[in-house]
């Protein structure tokens, strides 16, 4: 049982095989197999405080200040009080423990509502009710129609004949149209009799938990008898049962073992590339802080041997002090401590603030909300923010990612003449808007109240009886596998194989041909209000290399038809010469609808001759229980009777992308960001959507599909296409393993090319020749590999992360794309109709892929552009801190003491510097987020680290040790040997102390200022306040009052008094800021004038436009394309076998009265 949400079930050995036994508890116990309980979560709560600290300790920052703590308990060489790090410590692992123990409570909850999720068990011969978590291997479960499957398992029984089920794989894959599993004789016969189900003792032998999610293999034993079981037995968890009342199923994999968790794989601890450049900066700067404490040691030495040594009577030696070499050690740790700030812990607070912060902004955003199903856009991960200002590549999926899976009934042509554009009173073509009169169906009783068509002539020609728009529609609505369903009276559901074909069936019957109902031998149709009975004869199903699919059903009038649809090059092999003329209007007619990226289908029929078809069947029959070359046979007969074919028009059904998915994909690609599709589809449908989302398009110079059979050839493919791009010889391609280097640069070609690559052709890509396969890739602008499995998804993002070293996101909506999403540096999920798998392991989730621009181009940028000018200024206010230390050293015999009172040096980092800088890193922005829109070349910066990398590191460390001497030095001899004006010096160390921490933060704010570019109130208040505040302090703390309450904890009395009301005193201060900010004025205003960027270019241009851009307007992308797609079916084999057996069949009341019916 699990213990504090941590699961102590599992074995600590290697499953192998998988032994169970049903409704036998105390057997299956005995392998210590995992319940059903699902942990996402990392911590519980005793362990959340050590796993915690010990990653939080991983960062070299904190175990070098945990270090710094230690040392400052050691008297010998503290020279700062302890709390001046245990309190700034403390701070950054409670922000820091907080924000991820917040972060897990939402996974937390998340799997507490699915393990609590309701669900039928059969126990001790009766049903009971329990939970989810509760369900164990080898439990018979039983579960309705429209629920969640709880766990991998063996299908038993159904309330369809034969043991059917029907069942949706969204959350897996994406997809929404129904696949169909059956259950073995043997255990279907049991139906829903609990006391045969539960005495059934059978034994399952199988694969060990794994995550193919189309591969099952095992047996199962079951009264002596063995029993083969295959995938199409398996119910999978994740997957939502349809147009099933009930089944009941084995558990055979549960919680963490099942295919669903499986493929979620382990949650990775991500880090963004400015927290891996922060761990190398770090280390030289630990270096820089070893090579000055070593010099301020020597010199430590060398005073206390040529001086200390001959002043012990005023400086003695501590007792434990034997020479001036063990004095300089001592000094060396001394320096140590007091030199850490220039890694100030309070950085590290900082960061994780303003990343919290971004991820408000994320959250916060209304124009990332989709009111349509409430969803608002989510940072789920806090600490990635500023790296969506970095991303270089795009993994999508397809399906529910950019396509909504919903197809729409567009345009068609019939006998030549087009229907769905709409015309004005004058004939010319419109654009279809929201204003539009839509196509009044009101006529018609049964039809669906969703489809919208805007062509008014077309239901005009059905409703005059046009015979050819009559047969075009009866065609579409008896040449289909759909099963209707009555979910509720009244009211008729299609449920569809593919989306595809639900659109036709349900276009035909809200233009008066509705499909009713069908059995083995019959369809049923209501024709313009009357009902029509048709006699099925025969199916002649789809599958991918006929392309086509055709019924033969028999008139009430007796005669006999048969009705095609399919691609339109295969449909027009088979017409009839009578069709020619008719063939190349419609030609034209199909080119137009290719052009707007419709999928389309040619539709034909013919007249059979009786006799013919009576030997035909006999044929068929013969064919069909052939024990050898069956295929062929068939074959042979479906083209037969698949010719003389007279042409009825076509389809052109409209594949509905998200909303405003080509515009976006157009402004990522300008903002230089490369778009891979990683998808399960077949070739045919990814590629069509490439086209429909403008990634493909007719003006790339060309399109390279890999179809070798062997690694060979793929490998020659590969190589072939590279030296195409590259205008290489083509003639001397060698099949010789390249050698792996370590990094990939980016190369640029002339022109525009696209790649479209398979899963199977992908697998050897991926082992043998993964160097041909990333640069032939990386050379073209669009990449599409399709039917790829989840682990080559995450294979390919691994191949660019090792070798390109560019910053990745993934994006998808199922569990088949959790790989990816975790492979990647950034994970977004979407958060639709499709499951939630992914969204549970994103990084980022929103609810369409149009946000996707906004969370890159705005947030992304502003975040990284943020971040880079806070840990410029950061470091450099800090080096300018630090290093005054080590100019006094110099004139303090190398002492450790320090030049500031030891309460600014608690406060600078907390207080005085803190709130200005934040505001800047939280509110700063160059352009505005129209601007980040409308010029999404604004973006490249961040894909190269321009804006803070080591060059700029130097830069910052040079500035801060420029000004470090110039507040050492001015100040110093500002006040060397001066006087008040009542005669009394001011030349002690208390008010040179107070005089240049004062310059130090008079200079600091300045700069700030500086480098402030988008001024709001709370930058003002922050940034002049911490000034306000630091005198207010200061005034305080040197005070009377003060010294008398604590006289050892401010010794400074009067100090300020005493100082600043001088004014040679502000001269300095004024003087001191001034000179620190000059030479950056100044090298900012050369670069710019003499060397611009062209990012510097387009801002001046934004800064010079007094108004903002117009907002964008999504608009309709039309291309110009010969290119025509001719898929709507299903991806896989049909149902019609299924259908002619009459297998999937029970009586079903459809109540719908007709005024008439034929037969």
């Amino acid at each position: 049982m699990p213990l504090f949400g941590k699961d102590c079930t599992r074995s600590k050995l290697q499953e192998e095989e998988r032994y169970l036994k049903a409704n036998d508890r105390n057997f299956n116990t005995k392998f210590h197999y995992v319940n059903n309980r699902i942990k996402t979560s990392k911590y519980n709560i005793f362990t959340f405080l050590p796993i915690n600290l010990f990653e939080q300790f991983q960062r070299i920052a904190n175990a070098y200040f945990l270090f710094l703590l230690v040392l400052q308990f050691i008297p010998q060489i503290s020279s700062l009080s302890w709390y001046t790090t245990v309190v700034p410590l403390m701070l950054v692992l409670l922000i820091t423990a907080v924000k991820d123990a917040i972060d897990d409570y939402h996974r937390y909850r998340s799997d507490n509502q699915v393990n609590n999720r309701e669900v039928t068990i059969l126990k001790d011969g009766k049903l009971q009710r329990g939970k989810w978590m509760h369900v164990e291997v080898g439990d018979v479960i039983r579960m309705e129609n429209n629920h969640f499957v709880t766990a991998d398992m063996l299908l038993l029984s159904s309330s369809e004949p034969y043991g059917l089920t029907y069942i949706e794989t969204a959350e897996l894959d994406g997809e929404t149209n129904l696949k169909v599993k059956q259950a073995l004789t043997v255990t279907s016969d049991m139906g829903e009799n609990t006391q045969a189900l539960a005495s059934f003792d059978g034994e399952v032998r199988c694969e060990a938990p794994n995550n193919r999610l189309d591969k099952f293999k095992g047996t199962l034993t079951y009264k002596e008898n063995k029993y083969p079981l295959d995938n199409e037995k398996i119910l999978l968890r994740g997957c939502t049962l349809r147009n099933t009342e009930w089944c009941y199923g084995l558990v055979i994999f549960a919680g963490q073992d099942s295919k669903l968790m499986q493929n979620s794989g382990l949650s990775a601890f991500k880090r963004t590339n400015i927290d891996r450049l922060m761990n190398i900066l770090v280390l030289w700067i630990f270096g820089f802080l070893i090579v000055m404490c070593t010099v301020l040691a020597i010199g430590n030495s060398i005073w206390e041997s040529q001086k200390g040594y001959y002043f012990q009577v005023y400086l003695p030696w501590d007792v434990d002090t034997p020479n001036a070499s063990f004095s300089g050690f001592l000094m060396f740790w001394s320096y140590v401590i007091i030199l850490n700030t220039v890694v100030p812990i309070s950085l590290y607070v900082s960061i994780e603030v303003i990343r919290l912060g971004s991820s408000f902004y994320i959250d916060w955003d209304s124009k990332m909300y989709y009111p349509k199903k409430d969803t608002p856009a989510l940072a789920r991960t806090t600490t990635l923010t500023e790296e969506l200002g970095q991303i270089q590549y795009i993994f999508s999926d397809k399906t529910g990612t950019l396509t909504q899976n919903i197809m729409i009934f567009n345009k068609c042509t019939i006998n030549g003449k087009m229907y769905g554009n709409v015309h004005d009173l004058s004939g010319q073509r419109i654009d279809i808007t929201a204003k539009t009169e839509k196509v009044d169906f009101s006529f018609n009783p049964m039809a669906d109240p969703k489809f919208v068509f805007y062509d008014h002539s077309l239901l005009e020609a059905v409703k005059i009886g046009d015979p050819e728009v009559h047969e075009f529609f009866r065609l579409l609505s008896l040449c289909h596998t759909v099963m209707p369903e009555e979910k509720q009276k009244g009211i008729l559901i299609y449920q569809a194989q593919s989306p595809d074909e639900g659109a036709l069936v349900t276009a035909a019957r809200n233009f008066g041909f509705v499909f009713l109902s069908r059995t083995p031998e019959t369809i049923t149709l209501v024709e313009m209000g009357k009902t029509v009975v048709y006699e099925l004869l025969s199916i002649l199903d789809f599958d991918n290399v006929r392309k086509r699919m055709s019924v033969v059903v028999r008139h009430p009038d007796g005669k006999l038809y048969l009705y095609c649809k399919g691609a339109d090059t295969i449909v027009f092999e088979r017409l009839s010469a009578s069709s020619q003329q008719l063939r190349d209007i419609t030609t034209t007619h199909l080119d137009e609808f290719a052009g707007d990226g419709l999928r389309t289908l040619a539709l034909a029929y013919k007249e059979l001759n009786k006799v013919y078809f009576t030997n035909w069947q006999e044929r068929y029959q013969e064919a069909s229980t052939s024990l050898e070359n069956r295929e062929e046979l068939l074959s042979e007969l479906y083209e037969e009777i698949e010719k003389d074919l007279t042409l009825l028009g076509a389809t052109a059904v409209e594949d509905k992308l998200q909303d405003g998915v080509p515009q976006t994909i157009e402004t990522l690609s300008k903002a230089n960001i490369k778009i891979w599709v990683l998808t399960g589809d077949k070739q045919e449908t990814a590629v069509n959507i490439g086209y429909a989302c403008n990634m493909l398009n007719e003006d790339m110079k060309n399109i390279f599909i890999i179809d070798g059979n062997n690694s060979e050839e793929v490998c020659v493919e590969l190589r072939k296409a590279s030296a195409i791009m590259r205008k290489e010889d083509q003639t001397e391609i060698s099949i010789k393993q390249l050698k792996k280097p370590t990094f990939i640069p980016e190369e640029n070609v002339d022109g525009e090319y696209g790649l479209v690559i398979s899963g199977d052709l992908l697998a050897y890509a991926l082992e043998d020749m993964e160097i041909d396969f990333l640069k032939t890739a990386c050379l073209c602008k669009t990449v599409i590999c399709c039917r790829v499995t989840p682990l080559q998804k995450a294979q390919v993002i691994e191949l660019v992360k090792k070798y390109k070293k560019a910053i990745t996101l993934a994006i998808g909506d199922g569990a088949n794309d959790v790989s990816m999403i975790k492979a990647a540096h950034i994970g977004v999920g979407i958060s639709g109709e499709e499951g939630t798998q992914a969204v549970l392991s994103s990084d980022f989730s929103f609810a369409q892929f149009r946000y996707l621009q906004r969370l890159l181009l705005v947030h992304g940028r502003w975040s990284y552009f943020r971040m880079c000018r806070f840990l410029s200024y950061f470091f450099y206010k800090n080096f300018a801190f630090t290093f005054v230390h080590f100019w006094y050293g110099f004139f303090c015999g190398f002492s450790a003491q320090t030049v500031y009172d030891e309460w600014f040096i608690t406060l600078y980092n907390l207080m005085y510097t803190s709130l200005p800088v934040l505001a800047m890193s939280l509110f700063d922005q160059d352009v505005n987020d129209r601007w980040s829109m409308a010029y999404p070349q604004l973006y490249e910066p961040g894909q190269f680290n321009r804006y803070f990398n080591k060059l700029v590191f130097v830069k910052c460390i040079i500035h801060g040790v420029y000004s470090s001497l110039v507040l050492f030095f001015i100040p110093y001899g500002a006040l060397f040997e001066a006087v008040r004006d009542d005669g009394e010096t001011v030349s002690d160390y208390q008010s040179f102390a107070l005089i240049a921490q004062t310059c130090l933060l008079v200079a600091v704010t300045l700069q700030i200022a500086l480098d402030t570019s988008f001024w709001t109130a709370i930058n003002h208040f922050f940034i002049w306040g911490s000034l306000a505040v630091y005198f207010a302090i200061t005034f305080t703390m040197y005070s009377n009052g003060m010294y008398l309450m604590f006289p050892t904890s401010f010794p400074f009395i009067g100090t300020a008094r005493n100082a600043l009301n001088q004014p040679h005193v502000w001269l300095t201060i004024f003087l001191s800021a001034v000179m620190c900010v000059l030479p950056i004025i100044i090298v900012r205003y050369l670069s710019a004038e003499l060397r611009p960027t062209s990012i510097d270019k387009l801002q001046l241009k934004i800064r010079k436009i007094k108004t903002l851009p117009p907002k964008p307007v999504v608009r309709r992308l039309k291309r110009p394309s010969a290119r025509r797609s001719a898929y709507a079916f299903a991806h896989q084999q049909g149902f019609g076998a299924l259908i002619t057996s009459g297998k999937n069949m029970r009586i079903r009341n459809i109540n719908y009265k007709p005024s008439k019916t034929v037969v």
